[in-house]
This record gives C-alpha cells, sequence and structure tokens, in this order.
C-alpha cells in the first residue's frame, strides 16, 4: 500500500488556489529557497521540533533517549540532530509540555483522502478544492497521482502548488489528474538561481512548457523577496519568457511578498535563517511591481 510523508493537512486554507481548499504539505524538496516559510518539509524524513518556550527543563527527554542526542542547556534543551538517527518518538512521547513534536507522518491515500472529503461542502459552495504542495509535492509523484485520482473520482477539484523542480515523468504522471497548477518563478537568470536556489532552473522552465502543452489552466506565482526577487529586471524577463510560452489563455501572475511567519520554525529545527533582518516590502512597492507585470498585458494579483 503507498503512503506518503506529510507534515500538515490544513483546512480552510483560502490562498492555495481558487475557493476554500484543504492544502496537503508533503515533506521533501530538492530546493534550498533562503526564505522558505516551511524548513521543516525541505527533509524527507520525519523531524523533531523543538519548542523551547513551552519547555520547562524537566530533563525526561534526556532519560529517554537512547542515543544520548539531547542535551541541558541554559535556555532548554539542544538536540544534537547528526546523532539522532533513529528517529524515534520517545522523547516527543514522554514530553508533558509538548514542547517536542514530530513533523512527518506516513498516512496512506485513504487517510488523506477521507481527512479531504470531510470538507466536500465547502469546495462546493466556494469552488475549492484540494491542493498538493510542500516542500515539493512532486517528490511523492506516485502518491499525489493516487490522491488526485481519488479525488477526481469524489468530484473534488486539484491543484498542484509546485516549485517546478522534478523530472518529466514525475509531473505528467500528477497531470494527468490535475485541474489546476500552481507554478513558482523565482529568479529567470539560471547562474543566480543556482547561487540563491542551489539549482540551475532549466528543468523549471522545461516543465513551465510542459504544463502548458498539456492545456492545463496555470497560474505563475512569484515570491517578492527584497533585494533577490523583486527587480525590475527579473520581474521583466520572467513575463518576457511566460509571454513567449503561446498560453491559449490569458495568463495571470500572482505575487506573494515577503512575510516572516516562518522565521521561529528554524529555531525549532536547529537551523539559522539566513535572511535575518530583511524587512517586507511596503505596499507601494509591492503595487509598483504588480503595475510593471501589468503594462504587459498580463493579469497580476497579490496573494
Amino acid at each position: 500500500m503507498i503512503k506518503g510523508l506529510i507534515f500538515n493537512i490544513q483546512g480552510f486554507s483560502l490562498q492555495d488556489g481558487p475557493g476554500i481548499r484543504t492544502t496537503v504539505f508533503f515533506k521533501g524538496c530538492p530546493l534550498r529557497c533562503p526564505w522558505c516559510s516551511n524548513p521543516e518539509s525541505q527533509n524527507v524524513y520525519p523531524m523533531i521540533l523543538y519548542n523551547n518556550s513551552l519547555c520547562n527543563k524537566c530533563a525526561q527527554c534526556i532519560d529517554v533517549c537512547d542515543v544520548q542526542a539531547i542535551s541541558l542547556v541554559e535556555d532548554g534543551v539542544r538536540i544534537d540532530r547528526g546523532r539522532c538517527v533513529i528517529k524515534c518518538t520517545k522523547c516527543v512521547d514522554t514530553c508533558d509540555q509538548r514542547a517536542l513534536s514530530i513533523s512527518g507522518k506516513e498516512m496512506t491515500v485513504r487517510e488523506v483522502l477521507q481527512k479531504v472529503i470531510r470538507d466536500r461542502s465547502f469546495y462546493q459552495t466556494s469552488g475549492g478544492g484540494i491542493t498538493a504542495s510542500g516542500g515539493e509535492a512532486l517528490m511523492q509523484s506516485e502518491f499525489v497521482e493516487a490522491l488526485f485520482n481519488e479525488c477526481k473520482k469524489e468530484g473534488i477539484h486539484t491543484c498542484l502548488d509546485t516549485s517546478g523542480y522534478a523530472h518529466r515523468k514525475a509531473l505528467e504522471r500528477v497531470l494527468n489528474y490535475t485541474d489546476l497548477v500552481l507554478f513558482d518563478l523565482k529568479l529567470i537568470e539560471s547562474l543566480s538561481h543556482r547561487k540563491v536556489i542551489g539549482k540551475s532552473n532549466r528543468l523549471i522552465l522545461q516543465n513551465a512548457e510542459i504544463v502548458v502543452s498539456r492545456g492545463i489552466p496555470l497560474i505563475f506565482r512569484i515570491p517578492l523577496i527584497p533585494s533577490l526577487t523583486d527587480s525590475d529586471e527579473n520581474l521583466i524577463k520572467i513575463v518576457t519568457f511566460v509571454k513567449t510560452l503561446n498560453l491559449s489563455k490569458d495568463v495571470e501572475i500572482d505575487l506573494m511578498p515577503y512575510h516572516l511567519y516562518g522565521i521561529g520554525k528554524y529555531n525549532m529545527i536547529g537551523r539559522s535563517y539566513k535572511l535575518a533582518g530583511l524587512r517586507s516590502l511596503k505596499d507601494d512597492q509591492i503595487q509598483s511591481r504588480k503595475a510593471l507585470i501589468e503594462s504587459f498585458g498580463i493579469v497580476c494579483k497579490i496573494v
């Protein structure tokens, strides 16, 4: 029985496609965006999250750790994530304060589908449905394919939220059951993309062309990261690329302003946030980027 590694299922989601949606967040991502708001999603295995604001230093987690990966420090406990290779849940199970939790749970298609179906009435009244996100959902393409297939049988609208960085077969497998694609475009210059994100964008641009060739409704999304992706030059080059794709319908580009919501998660997984000190764009700056894209005759929304 095929299983997927899920780290969150979020109901009543309003920004992951049309209408009211249930967003299924998949573990694993091949990219390393420095602004990632779900850093716990990047690894392809479950992770222990530690919230030191809830910790009372009782040391019970230290006592039950078989590999001695947890130690007491001044502001709580420290987890040696290189030593924690067993990936058991003893420390989590013993933590009465819930300072420790696990990100990542294996689930069957049926288990996920049951959670999705319970919100069917919201989808019917709002034009919503299910969105597969991440991480990068295409890293678990066989599971997403099976899940979307079942959703289509239930009459539920399916949406793939992707970075576009995936093997062609993985993408096409999922597209067979996909009603809408949300496709991220971050940096158009390959060298800049590799330097900032960690990978070339060649595969991403090729996959964008595949989605268009399949005739599946497509919305491009650009994260507006100050000093990284928000320059006029980058935005104009992205628009120029999009306009070469021969889309049969009016194209839409959504802008996703930089936010600080995910910073706290980096402490919870023992990582430093590389963009510390970066501030969000002001409203007038965001509107100017929107106007720039609209000047090319493209529908642009801020999400």
